[in-house]
């Protein structure tokens, strides 16, 4: 009778046992679930407040075609960033955004000619560029031959399908403008560190976008023109600044060589139609980002490409 009551009482702790742990798990899996509905949901929440910053910049942008100069620069509603404010005040929900001039960088895509060609003139600007920040030139070559249309290597220094197709996983070199800067590290060796410090001065527009020389880093401007004129003191040239565009293409029409100018002229302007918007939410304990490119057109601005989470 002492054992069998003891093998009750033994099978009595080991269902309570299985029901603890059947009950642990639903509850578990309860919560979870209901944290991951509350996280869509205010993933979806965050997506419609990112979106509203880009109606919002839309607007801002088709202002500033209607009120403002034959120039973009610094001095416009534009270029001043947006909170972070709480909208709703009280609701927990804050915002913060901000407009960029992607015509302000070194267009990648210019490295060809609309036919698919690569430009040396461009290549040559990019290895300025490059020189300057302490990298080595040849990565020039090596994303002009990633861009243009054929699979011939540009010299020694180039790289096609037979470079690409070595690397483990092995992969084809696109043959075609880039969409985004980050395929930079697609270039075998290029790295986190070249690219940490090579892609504020970049970006990806469609071939032919000019620069944008009210609103471009020194360093860029001298890349495309020879000089060491503005690129040498960036407090200097952002005090320049203050009170609009500069320099302008006449400052550069009297600084660099007329056989320069005859295709320079082409390659800059003082206007911009490619906005980078970058909008932040946050709501309670998410963070949200959303990176967006904006083509300014006549009734306001479009997004053509937009990124999550990173840049």
């Amino acid at each position: 009778m002492k054992r069998e009551r003891g093998v009750a009482l033994l099978t009595a702790i080991i269902l309570v046992a299985l029901a603890t742990i059947v009950a642990a798990g639903i509850a578990f899996k309860n919560g979870m679930t209901a944290r991951r509905t509350s996280s869509a949901f205010m993933f979806d929440q965050a997506i419609q407040y990112a979106a509203a910053t880009e109606a919002m910049a839309a607007y801002v942008l088709r202002e500033d075609r209607k009120n403002k100069g034959s120039t973009d620069d610094f001095t416009e509603d534009w270029a001043r960033p947006y909170g972070p404010v709480e909208l709703p005040p009280g609701s927990g929900i804050w915002l913060a955004a901000q407009l960029d001039d992607a015509q302000g960088r070194f267009n990648v895509n210019n490295l060809v000619d609309a036919e698919g060609k690569a430009r040396p003139e461009a290549i040559k600007q990019l290895e300025r560029l490059l020189a300057t920040l302490g990298l080595e030139a040849n990565w020039a070559t090596l994303l002009a031959d990633w861009i243009d249309a054929d699979d011939q290597p540009i010299g020694f220094a180039g790289g096609e399908d037979t470079l690409y197709l070595a690397q483990s996983p092995a992969y084809r070199a696109p043959n075609a403008p880039i969409v985004s800067v980050s395929e930079l590290l697609a270039l075998p060796g290029f790295g986190i560190e070249r690219y940490t410090k090579l892609a504020p001065y970049l970006s990806a527009l469609p071939p032919g976008t000019p620069l944008n020389v009210c609103t471009a880093a020194g360093i860029v401007i001298d890349a495309m023109t020879e000089e060491q004129e503005y690129g040498v003191d960036a407090e200097r040239l952002a005090k320049m600044r203050e009170s609009g565009c500069f320099p302008t293409r006449a400052d550069l029409q009297s600084k660099v060589r007329p056989d320069l100018w005859v295709t320079l002229q082409y390659e800059v302007s003082e206007k911009s139609e490619y906005y980078r918007l970058r909008s932040f939410v946050g709501i309670g304990t998410t963070e949200f980002a959303l990176y967006s490119l904006l083509k300014r057109e006549a009734t306001g601005a479009r997004p053509i490409l937009r990124t999550y989470g990173t840049d």
